[in-house]
């Protein structure tokens, strides 16, 4: 007789699924220790030469030839140089991060206190994070940035494909716009921590996963349908703990119905976020339109134990002047963010970021 299927089958693929994967993560971060002692030996034996730049290039030649005839492929001069360089770029740099203890203060600790389960090297780092996303991490000379992003790949668990978007989107500038340098070194030495509603928004958008015409032609009934389709990383760009709730919401009021563009849920602050889409300059009536949806919402759909509703407009071209005559004067929480749909490369991104500064 066939026994009969119920939900053990499916919980136990789960565990062989995830022994799988803790499996591969495992071998991953054990060649990230390897490589970095392996960088460790090659600098310490480039010292013994007197011509240290000559002597340096035969000893990377020479490894390579003979790693290649016992192990393979994948040990060409270029990998076992950037080996070389992440070991100095990280035996320079160190792992000093902070924890949030339960007064919400930060305490500096290092990195063995946080993430215990991963050894040590002989010179006391410890690394968390695949070969490939250190491979991406090294390129950034700014160890602040670079601190940042290691974290937040950890935390979030980003995909090497998701850590290289964030950069080239310049996540980092972007976050730092509206913080003083206090901030800033908070920022690269925790990630970004999510604790009032002005922390979740950034001062520009990058869109460019939405894929949308390089010319004005599109409409914001266009740009909502293909953040629908692009939804995931939408999410992703707007930051931590959202949940999409719909969109075009019906509310009634007074006998005339409103559709705010979309609505989400961020279950870190405990508050809905009512988005506005424009595709072109803000003006006050967008801000008071925006009002009344917060008002709606805080009046008729939050609950006791939630916090007040939080606004969105996302625009293609702010106005400072409007802002500040009107959202810097009221105390519901609305924030204005620009976006741009095409991403420019990381040196025009950082133009624009410095011209906002």
């Amino acid at each position: 007789m066939e026994i009969e299927k119920t939900n053990y089958i499916s919980e136990i693929k789960e565990i062989l699924s995830s022994a799988r994967k803790n499996v591969q993560y495992a071998i991953n971060v054990s060649m990230v220790y390897a490589y970095y002692e392996m960088g460790r030996i090659i600098v310490e034996q480039e010292q013994h030469g007197k011509n240290r730049a000559e002597y340096g290039k035969r000893i990377i030649k020479t490894l390579s030839k003979e790693l290649t005839k016992e192990f393979g492929n994948g040990y060409s001069e270029e990998t076992i140089t950037l080996i070389r360089k992440f070991y100095v770029i990280y035996s320079l740099s160190g792992n000093s991060y902070a924890v949030r203890t339960k007064s919400s203060n930060f305490v500096a600790m290092s990195f063995d206190e946080i993430i215990k389960r991963y050894p040590l090297t002989s010179d006391g780092h410890r690394f968390c994070l695949s070969w490939t996303m250190y491979r991406v991490l090294i390129r950034i000379k700014n160890q602040q940035e670079r601190s940042f992003y290691e974290i937040e790949a950890y935390n979030n668990k980003w995909s090497t494909r998701e850590l290289e978007r964030q950069i080239n989107s310049a996540l980092f500038e972007r976050l730092s716009l509206s913080r003083n340098k206090e901030e800033i070194l908070e920022l690269s030495r925790v990630g970004q921590i999510i604790e009032q509603p002005k922390d979740m928004f950034k001062k520009l958008a990058v869109l460019e996963f939405l894929n949308l015409p390089m010319e004005d032609v599109y409409t914001e009934k266009k740009l909502e349908e293909r953040i629908i389709e692009h939804l995931q990383e939408f999410v992703l760009e707007l930051g931590k703990g959202f949940i999409f709730v719909g969109r075009q919401v019906r509310l009634s009021i007074n006998g005339k119905e409103y559709r705010p563009d979309l609505v989400f849920y961020n279950r870190l602050l405990r508050c809905h976020v009512v988005v506005d889409l424009k595709i072109g300059k803000l003006d006050h009536g967008d801000i008071g339109q925006m009002l009344l949806y917060t008002g709606y919402y805080d009046e008729h759909i939050k609950m006791k134990n939630e916090n007040p509703t939080v606004g969105l407009i996302l625009c293609k071209d702010n106005d400072e002047i409007v802002v500040h005559y009107t959202l810097d004067k009221i105390p519901n929480p609305i924030f204005v963010s620009e976006y741009i749909a095409v991403l420019p490369s990381k040196e025009d991104l950082e133009r624009i970021i410095a011209d906002e500064k």
